[in-house]
């Protein structure tokens, strides 16, 4: 700027004043400049007599471990190596963790700015939609086998439930004579308990009526298990038919090079109306198939009832041979007495001895509370105790301190970095001076 007034032949005196004025700013920097190193050196004071504290303090602990126990100095190590182990290890994963995040960062900003990435990713998830649906459709086409293979599954799954139907028979007559022999052993208890009356009885006709229940049942399943059986029977000879109208329509199929098109429309009319036909027989044997399972079901049933009655059963028989047992010994009412006062003598004497006992143990918990109270104020009034809370609480208070005073000398150490408005105050003294130099000169001149 005084160059570009010089070469305007600008008067000297506007010339001195801006000298003036640009020397009452670098001074006006200069005193700012030694304000800010004045509490640069504070801060860097602080930060030493801080740091020499914390030296203190950590020789100050490092007293106080030489002085433990070596149990408690191997276990103080043990914890510090572990300390720093997991240490390393969280700053390990965490600089894993930023480096995927910066990857998942960098390939969701390609796929977001890539429209060709996008397509490549809606057309890859639809390729495994279809994968998948080709997957599932080849392993139904390979459960799906040919006419002749559904024949026989057909014939072997009537023959499994024809199994199952004659082994329910069997189970179903054991059933009958276990309940047979159940009502009659329930017929001889009621003979033996008539004189018993009360709850016993209840539970003897709660039992009576579930054996009429279990007869009702097993009378209208006789009936059910007829009409299942003869709608099974309708059913396979329904399948056998079908599945030989199928047979003779599929050997019909090979030789469709001689037959006419009237022909070849009826054939698959009736092959249309064989399908439908196949399905409903489907269908029927899968219901035949859940109602076998219902008459499972309801054979474990009747076999858990068969189980709770033997078990109430063997209760009563419990119950009677100890009634029988208290009989016995409520007869003699003497002896009874007797015992009685025994009992009661010796529970007396017990309950002197416990009262004894409890009086001691209450004057032991005091003293034992008072030795604890007096460790504890002697542990509280203990001065290496004391210090070495103090100690830590300072040691504590003066790591936050010590971390709040390096943030804020690093974010002034960044406000205050000198080194560039120095180098522009020299620069623009040298070439004030310069300019001063050559105006006195030609002035002179």
């Amino acid at each position: 700027m005084l160059v570009d007034k010089l070469n305007t032949n600008t008067e000297m005196d506007e010339v001195i004043n801006d000298i003036i004025m640009l020397k009452a700013q670098n001074d006006r920097e200069a005193q700012s400049m030694d304000v800010i190193f004045t509490e640069r050196r504070e801060k860097e004071d602080m930060i030493r007599a801080v740091e020499e504290d914390i030296v203190q303090e950590k020789q100050a602990a490092q007293d106080i471990i030489k002085k433990m126990s070596a149990d408690k100095q191997a276990k103080y190590t043990e914890m510090k190596a572990t300390n720093e182990e997991l240490l390393q290890e969280l700053y390990s994963h965490q600089e894993e963790l930023d480096a995927l995040m910066s990857r998942k960062e960098t390939f969701e900003a390609d796929l977001l700015h890539s429209q060709a990435k996008q397509e490549a990713v809606m057309l890859h998830e639809k390729l495994l939609e279809l994968e998948n649906r080709r997957d599932a459709m080849l392993a139904e086409d390979r459960n799906m086998g040919s006419p002749q293979e559904e024949r026989e599954r057909l014939f072997k799954q009537v023959k499994e439930n024809n199994q199952e139907i004659a082994s329910m028979e069997r189970q179903l007559s054991e059933i009958r004579e276990k309940i047979s022999h159940l009502t009659e052993e329930m017929r001889q208890l009621d003979a033996d308990m008539e004189e018993h009356q009360g709850e016993r009885t209840q539970k003897y006709k709660e039992l009576q009526k579930r054996e009429e229940e279990i007869d009702s049942y097993l009378n209208t399943f006789e009936e059910n298990k007829c009409q299942e059986q003869q709608l099974i029977r309708d059913t396979q000879s329904s399948v056998v038919a079908l599945l030989e109208h199928s047979s003779r329509n599929i050997s019909r199929l090979q030789q469709l090079s001689a037959v006419t098109a009237q022909e070849l429309r009826s054939m698959q009319d009736d092959l249309s109306f064989k399908e439908t036909e196949m399905q409903k027989s489907q269908s029927t044997a899968r219901g035949l198939s859940s109602e076998s399972e219902r008459l499972q079901q309801d054979l474990l049933k009747v076999e858990q009832l068969e189980g709770k009655v033997g078990t109430e059963l063997q209760t009563l028989r419990d119950q009677l041979e100890l009634m029988t047992r208290e009989l016995h010994t409520y007869r003699d009412l003497d002896a009874l007495k007797a015992a009685g006062e025994d009992r009661k003598k010796r529970l007396q004497e017990d309950r002197v001895t416990l009262t004894q006992r409890k009086d001691t143990f209450k004057k032991m918990l005091h003293k034992m509370n008072e030795e604890y109270e007096s460790l504890k104020n002697q542990l509280q009034e203990n001065e290496t105790h004391v210090e070495l809370t103090n100690m830590e609480r300072k040691w504590q208070h003066l790591e936050q301190n010590n971390f709040v005073m390096k943030e804020f000398i690093a974010s002034k150490g960044v406000e205050s970095d000198y080194r560039p408005v120095v180098k522009n105050v020299n620069k623009q003294l040298q070439e004030y001076n310069k300019i001063l130099v050559d105006t006195l000169q030609g002035t002179r001149n």
